[in-house]
């Protein structure tokens, strides 16, 4: 491991989410879906620590099998689970989201926030669509750009993410592989400071620690382009169904 990376996961671990978001904005997309069946099978695709698997195994009274690769954000999850009393109801899954090692027509409720970028919005629907029951919904949240002409600097920052599209790009997308867009809706900024001020946080005590300010510019980079650009992209929650 470099030193960066391990910056990185140093800056990281314990963190309480690892993308923009919100328990608010989990409760308000999940009305936005409208009705699911008693006790739903949802599954929560990278899922992190679990800042969307705990409310939504408490909000949909179901059950809520939470993926992810990284065994410590798993450890984190049931931790959490735990503390919320709903660690019965919750299922920690070690597995790569575009190789999920679940049944076809098993889910009723697909939810990934902030990670379908992974492999790419379009990859990850023609991934997930076998594994929804007949009525399933998805829900998931997506970089996009909201202004068509982006600045230099953002570009520059999201460039290792070529396929990032507008949100009208998206729908069109979706819409053309065979997805009903429910709903669209983007995200607060207070949702980028949910993600970003125990970042910002963790940061200077590390800087605190004596940590080389290189490494932790690196690592606060996307901090920074934030606060410049921030008016050129967000993130954007859809609400999908199979046509």
């Amino acid at each position: 491991m470099t030193d960066l990376e391990s910056i990185f996961w140093r800056a990281h671990d314990g963190l309480p989410r690892e993308a923009p978001g919100s328990e608010a904005t989990t409760e308000l997309l999940l009305g936005l879906v409208g009705e699911l069946p008693p006790s739903p099978r949802v599954l929560d695709v990278g899922c992190g620590t679990g800042p969307a698997s705990v409310p939504l195994a408490r909000l949909t009274g179901g059950h809520v099998t939470a993926v992810d690769l990284h065994e410590p954000f798993l450890a984190a999850l049931v931790e959490r689970a735990a503390a919320a009393g709903v660690a019965d109801r919750v299922t920690p899954l070690r597995a790569s989201m575009d190789a999920l090692p679940l049944a076809d027509g098993s889910v009723d409720l697909l939810w990934a926030e902030g990670s379908a970028y992974v492999v790419g919005v379009d990859a990850a629907l023609a991934s997930w669509r076998r594994l929804l029951a007949p009525g399933a919904a998805i829900v998931l949240t997506e970089a996009e750009w909201l202004v068509p002409d982006p600045a230099p600097g953002a570009r520059e920052f999201w460039a290792a993410y070529p396929g990032m599209r507008t949100t009208a790009a998206n729908v069109a997308a979706m819409q053309a592989a065979g997805w009903t867009v429910h709903a669209t809706y983007v995200l607060p900024e207070s949702d980028w400071q949910e993600y970003y001020g125990p970042l910002a946080a963790r940061l200077d005590a590390l800087r605190g620690e004596g940590v080389a300010d290189d490494l932790l510019a690196q690592v606060a980079e996307e901090i920074e382009v934030r606060a410049a650009y921030g008016a050129d992209y967000g993130y954007t929650a859809y609400v999908l169904r199979a046509v």
